[in-house]
C-alpha cells in the first residue's frame, strides 16, 4: 500500500523507507488501490491476492537489490 500511494501520489520512491510497523491508510483505502492497480476489471479475491503477493515479491526483491540502493546514488536515480 505504501508503495501503490506513493507512486499514484507521483512521490520519490527512491528515498522511500518501507516500515512494516508503521501503518498507513485504511482497510478501505488499500483495497481500493489494489483494485486500481490489479490490471483486471473485476478481480477475484484469489487474483487480488495473487497480484499483492507478486507485488510485494518483486518489490522485496528490489528493496535488497544492489541497484536500487544509497550505494549507487544517482547513477540509477528512478531505476
Amino acid at each position: 500500500y505504501q508503495y501503490l500511494s506513493r507512486y499514484k501520489r507521483e512521490q520519490d520512491l527512491d528515498h522511500f523507507l518501507f516500515i512494516p510497523e508503521k501503518a498507513e491508510g485504511t482497510e478501505k483505502e488499500c483495497l481500493k488501490l489494489l483494485l486500481e492497480f490489479c490490471g483486471r476489471h473485476n478481480p477475484s479475491w484469489m487474483e487480488l491476492s495473487n497480484f499483492a503477493h507478486f507485488l510485494n515479491f518483486q518489490l522485496s526483491k528490489c528493496e535488497k537489490s544492489v541497484f536500487c540502493s544509497p550505494a549507487v546514488g544517482e547513477d540509477f536515480q528512478g531505476f
